[in-house]
C-alpha cells in the first residue's frame, strides 16, 4: 500500500485503534491529521510516534465531534493548508454502558453525539471536498456490537448499527465521483475501553471467539490502511468484520 501524497484525517487519533491507525497510515506514506478533543498529552504522544524519525508525517487537529461548526472550521483549515483531503477515518467513539432502564438522557446525548452525529458531521464536511476532487476514501468505525447487540450497551449498539446504515447510504450517493465508503466492525480488541470490562466478562468473550484470542489495534489499523489505498478502489458500501470469527 502506497499512500504517499495522500492527506488523511483520523478522528479520535490519540489512543487505541485511532493511534494505531494514525501510525499505520503514516507508515504507508500518508500525511495524517490527528484529531483529538481534550486529551492533548495523549495526542502529542501519538504525533511524536508518528514523526519519531523526523519525517514530519502529520500534525494535530483539535475539534469537538459533537459541534458541527467546529468540524466545518477544522476541515476548511485543512483544505486551505493542504488543498485536499483524501482519506477520512471516523474512529472516535465513547460508551456509557448500562441497562436501558438505567440510562439517562445525558448518556444518550453524549454517545449519540460523538459516535453517530460526529461521524455524520465529519463525513458531510469532508464529502464536499472529495466530490470536487472526484476521489476519496471514507472508513467508518462500527463494532460487532452494532451487528449482534449486547446487553448493557443499548446506546453504543444503536450508534454503531446506525453507522452501518449510514455507510451504505452514503456509499451509494458518492460512488459516481470515485469515492468509496466502507465500515470496519471490530470485535473484542485489546484497548483501554475493553480493558475496563470485568475479568469474568472478558473470559466469556474469549470463549466465544473461534480464533481463541483477542484482536490487536494494529490488526484493525492495517485493514483500515488497506481500505484507504488504491487496491481497495472497487470495494464500497461494505462492512469488514475484524472479530476472530466471533460473528460470521
Amino acid at each position: 500500500m502506497n499512500l504517499a501524497g495522500r492527506i488523511a484525517l483520523v478522528t479520535g487519533g490519540s489512543r487505541g485503534i485511532g493511534r494505531a491507525t494514525v501510525l499505520a497510515l503514516g507508515r504507508h506514506g500518508a500525511y495524517v491529521l490527528v484529531n483529538y478533543r481534550g486529551n492533548q498529552a495523549a495526542a502529542e504522544q501519538t504525533l511524536a510516534a508518528l514523526n519519531g524519525d523526523g519525517a514530519g508525517r502529520g500534525e494535530l487537529c483539535q475539534f469537538d465531534l459533537t459541534d458541527e461548526n467546529q468540524i466545518e472550521e477544522a476541515i476548511k483549515k485543512i483544505v486551505d493548508r493542504h488543498q485536499k483531503i483524501d482519506i477520512l477515518v471516523n474512529n472516535a467513539g465513547v460508551t456509557a454502558d448500562n441497562l436501558l432502564i438505567r440510562t439517562r438522557a445525558a448518556d444518550w446525548d453524549q454517545v449519540v453525539g460523538t459516535n453517530l452525529k460526529g461521524t455524520i458531521f465529519c463525513t458531510k464536511a469532508v464529502t464536499r471536498v472529495m466530490l470536487r476532487q472526484r476521489y476519496g476514501r471514507i472508513i467508518n468505525l462500527s463494532s460487532i456490537v452494532g451487528q449482534t447487540g449486547n446487553a448493557g450497551q443499548s446506546i453504543y449498539a444503536a450508534t454503531k448499527s446506525g453507522i452501518l446504515g449510514f455507510t451504505k447510504a452514503v456509499a451509494r450517493e458518492v460512488a459516481s465521483r470515485g469515492i468509496t465508503v466502507n465500515a470496519v466492525a471490530p470485535g473484542f480488541i485489546e484497548t483501554e475501553m475493553t480493558a475496563r470490562l470485568p475479568a469474568k466478562v472478558q473470559e466469556e468473550f474469549l470463549h466465544s471467539i473461534p480464533l481463541g484470542r483477542f484482536g490487536t489495534c494494529d490488526e484493525v489499523a492495517e485493514c483500515i490502511a488497506f481500505l484507504s489505498g488504491s487496491a481497495a478502489g472497487y470495494i464500497t458500501g461494505q462492512v469488514i468484520g475484524i472479530n476472530g470469527g466471533m460473528y460470521m
